[in-house]
């Protein structure tokens, strides 16, 4: 079986690089997708497809429906959701992702460290596996598609 795991959260590091490299050299069975992380791209698909827009609030409007095409599609189709919390910025995305893959009754790994515990209770009570570090992801992984440790 090939998985299909949604890689969502902060797009500030190479989190995703290092999760997939890993998973690669490991020869785990999976198939990652990801919301795009081209900060820029992704704020500004909006008025670049559809056109300029006077008000923020409009621009910020298209763009976002635009990704949510995107990153809802993604997550219907994943057999996983991960779910990382930078510490730089607010995930507001990465939690309603969570939010939404919780509603959808996929299993969900987060990772966070310590710091952001208290902030994030409600979300790693909906998440099966709560992780500190990629590594600790990376081992959850290889446990759920090869049955290994």
């Amino acid at each position: 079986m090939i998985w299909n795991v949604y890689l969502s959260g902060e797009i500030h590091t190479n989190w995703r690089n290092e999760i997939k490299s890993k998973s690669k050299g490991l020869k785990l069975p999976i198939e990652f997708f990801e919301p795009t992380t081209d900060h820029d791209l992704s704020d500004n698909c909006g008025i670049k497809i559809l056109g300029e827009e006077k008000s923020i609030f409009w621009k910020d409007h298209k763009s976002a429906k635009l990704n949510s095409i995107r990153t809802r599609t993604a997550i219907e189709n994943s057999d996983i959701v991960i779910v990382r919390f930078g510490e730089k910025y607010k995930q507001w995305n990465a939690a309603f992702d969570a939010g939404f893959a919780a509603a959808l009754s996929k299993p969900i790994i987060i990772i966070h460290s310590d710091d952001n515990q208290h902030a994030l209770k409600e979300i790693d009570a909906a998440a099966l596996v709560v992780t500190k570090n990629i590594e600790e992801a990376i081992h959850a992984l290889k446990y759920v598609t090869l049955g290994k440790i």
